[in-house]
């Protein structure tokens, strides 16, 4: 029975109430009245309840698809403005003893190279990261209680957080590694991480475990149980998402608005964010192997009516995608990316393989390959405002305090200047000369639409120290 309070997996991920759902959505995918009240009542930007979105994913109406983008884009503006959150995935260890059929770190894969980081190595890395501006990491490491025991991941937050080079510093480690214990997610919350990460891959249980037939993931209930159990232990920024293509787009959708909505109900916040992945080759891994794999336009609709049902949650979109595919995105409703990635162990000082080892150790195929400063390039020929900012961790504007601020509207007087600094930052330390000219322009506008008159003589004053070599200005 369907219960979004319950903390028991198939009771509030309920394999009836999707079934029901999407039945509701197919046979009301042209019925213009709903979708058009719909629609109107998103307008007040207080999202809409997982059948709903189902409704929006499924109609067919071309006037209300257009309708549809054009809202996705006046929420993202509403919430988002011009930022784009950046960042960068740091693989420690591809060490795993899961059985998972789409990634080839399932251990029957004898084809790909093993590697741990040392905690020197990881020091290597982090300085690469650094030099290149980067100021915000998504951990990245295989299931593995031997290899990559909790007290590892641990001793690696530790190590980066101590790492200053030159004007280099992470400042914020968020964390994307397997579901485990109350006790575990409390040590990681002291640790001082800002979200913790888990995808669900696909919220069909039958799927879920012929996708993953061994190891410890393959436990659908205590995988899904997870957030419960990280919010349990101190961690109210939790971030979530599936693989699309491992099963049916339109269920796991659905699966995962209910998964948010979940959380609302039992914890009084929803998801941080929401990434939305979908499958690519890998070694090992052959996407024709999976038939459920979405279309471009079907990905772009996910993002605008995810932007609509859930206009408080930050959306993620990886370096998997094109540089096509995340233009539209962004457009459509996402609001962090990542940049100058690699997903490899020890690909960013590049001591990932033993010189002529033919072995790679990549998660998956990067498909936007372009460095950091070209891509922060891209996003200023765009219009968006590239953000290294993270403030709101180390200020305390977490959980529901960060949501209520969102949803008041008061995070724009954090967020916008917070940004500006922060690529002033990265001009100064980091940029070409093409990059750092349109990053100045771009600097002086956004200046000007700062409304709090107080708020921007500031951040006026925090760049202009910035200029005489002061560093990490935040509000």
């Amino acid at each position: 029975m369907y219960n979004p309070k319950s903390r028991v997996a198939t009771e509030f991920i309920d394999d009836q109430e999707i079934q029901d759902t999407l039945r509701y959505a197919q046979e009301n995918k042209e019925n213009r009245a709903l979708i058009e009240g719909l629609l109107d009542r998103a307008e007040d930007c207080k999202g809409l309840t997982h059948r709903e979105a189902a409704v929006l994913l499924e109609c067919t109406l071309p006037d209300l698809n257009r309708r549809i983008e054009t809202l996705a884009k006046k929420i993202k503006q509403k919430f988002y403005g011009n930022r784009i959150v950046m960042f960068a995935p740091l693989y420690l260890s591809n060490y795993c003893v899961n059985g998972c059929t789409y990634c080839p770190y399932h251990y029957k894969n004898k084809d790909i190279c093993r590697k741990k980081l040392t905690q020197e190595e990881i020091r290597e890395e982090v300085i690469a990261l650094q030099d290149m501006g980067h100021k915000r990491l998504a951990l990245e490491a295989g299931e593995d209680p031997v290899n990559n025991p909790i007290e590892y991941i641990l001793e690696s937050i530790k190590t980066i957080y101590s790492i200053k080079h030159k004007n280099g510093a992470i400042r914020r480690v968020n964390v994307n590694i397997a579901a485990t214990t109350v006790e575990n997610y409390r040590k990681l919350h002291e640790a001082g991480i800002g979200t913790y990460i888990l995808f669900q891959e696909t919220y069909h249980k039958e799927s879920y475990e012929k996708l993953h037939p061994t190891g410890p993931k393959s436990n659908y209930a205590y995988h899904t149980e997870a957030m419960d159990r990280a919010m349990e232990g101190g961690i109210d920024d939790v971030g979530i998402g599936v693989l699309f293509g491992l099963d049916k787009y339109r269920y796991d959708f659905v699966g995962m608005l209910m998964h948010a909505e979940h959380l609302e109900a039992v914890w009084g916040v929803g998801p941080h964010t929401i990434s939305v992945p979908r499958i690519r080759p890998a070694n090992d891994i052959d996407v024709q192997d999976f038939e459920n794999a979405i279309s471009e336009d079907i990905f772009a609709k996910i993002v605008a009516v995810l932007r609509i049902a859930v206009p408080y949650t930050g959306m993620i979109i990886s370096t998997r995608e094109s540089k096509s595919s995340r233009e539209r995105a962004l457009d459509l409703g996402v609001s962090q990316i990542s940049g100058g990635s690699k997903t490899s162990v020890g690909g960013y000082a590049e001591h990932a393989q033993p010189e002529g080892d033919d072995h790679t150790t990549e998660q998956f195929d990067v498909e936007d390959t372009r460095t950091l400063d070209e891509i922060v390039n891209w996003l200023l020929d765009l219009g968006y405002v590239p953000s290294f900012c993270t403030a709101c961790y180390r200020e305390g504007r977490t959980g529901d305090r960060f949501m209520q601020l969102v949803k008041s509207g008061q995070i724009a007087n954090c967020c916008q200047p917070n940004a500006i600094m922060t690529l002033k930052e990265y001009l100064e330390d980091y940029a070409s000369p093409d990059t750092k000219a349109k990053g100045e322009k771009v600097i002086q506008q956004e200046l000007e639409t700062i409304p709090n008159p107080k708020v921007k003589a500031r951040a006026t004053q925090y760049i202009n120290e910035l200029l005489e070599g002061k560093r990490d200005f935040r509000f």
